[in-house]
């Protein structure tokens, strides 16, 4: 939308939502441990029945451990829109909550038992994380090319601060593989996440 559009909206008393959903893909032998976070904050999700709160401190935590293991990050992407309707932005979330969940192995076992034998349960290389948010206000750091380490370290903590500033109106987590034994090869990565360019 032109900056006219803008003004007149903003005259007009309408909210600015920003909506847009970053993809990182990690990789590296040792990333084990972020998808066991991963997990965890979708039990919390699921328990909280969608507490807005609950969901931002685990993307706050999540967003934190993205930022500690920055040396894996291997690809990113990004993509999003302005909403001046609150109906047009959240018919937009759900589509691209509809997309993020259908991608390759994004469908987690939250309430599937650990197999006994989890000693011989392969470990993923490999880990896509989509992240999709709705914020009020304008997000400079969110409303940019995202495939970039600077960007993307930038970005991750302007999620932390969204949260803190209680400015964020929709949070939805995805990644690939989301259960534990799952792989997820090269090959699949190009076929399923064609958006990711390399950092």
């Amino acid at each position: 939308m032109s900056p006219i559009g803008d003004r007149l909206n903003q005259m007009m008393g309408r909210k600015r939502l920003m909506v847009c959903r970053l993809f990182l893909q990690i990789t590296g032998s040792d990333i084990a441990p972020l998808l066991g976070i991963l997990n965890q904050a979708g039990r919390e999700a699921i328990a909280s029945e969608g507490d807005l709160r609950v969901l931002g401190d685990s993307l706050e935590q999540i967003c934190q451990s993205l930022l500690d293991v920055q040396h894996t990050w291997q690809a990113a992407a990004n993509e999003g829109d302005i909403f001046w309707q609150e109906e047009e932005a959240g018919d937009y979330v759900n589509t691209l909550f509809t997309d993020s969940a259908q991608r390759y192995l994004s469908q987690p076992s939250l309430g599937e038992e650990m197999a006994e034998d989890t000693l011989s349960i392969p470990i993923t290389r490999h880990i896509v994380v989509m992240i999709t948010v709705a914020a009020e206000g304008e997000v400079q750091e969110l409303e940019t090319d995202l495939a970039d380490l600077n960007a993307m370290t930038e970005g991750l903590k302007s999620l932390i601060n969204l949260h803190y500033e209680d400015r964020l109106r929709a949070i939805q987590v995805h990644f690939s593989p989301a259960r534990l034994g799952d792989q997820l090869t090269d090959e699949q990565i190009l076929l399923n996440f064609p958006e990711l360019i390399p950092l």
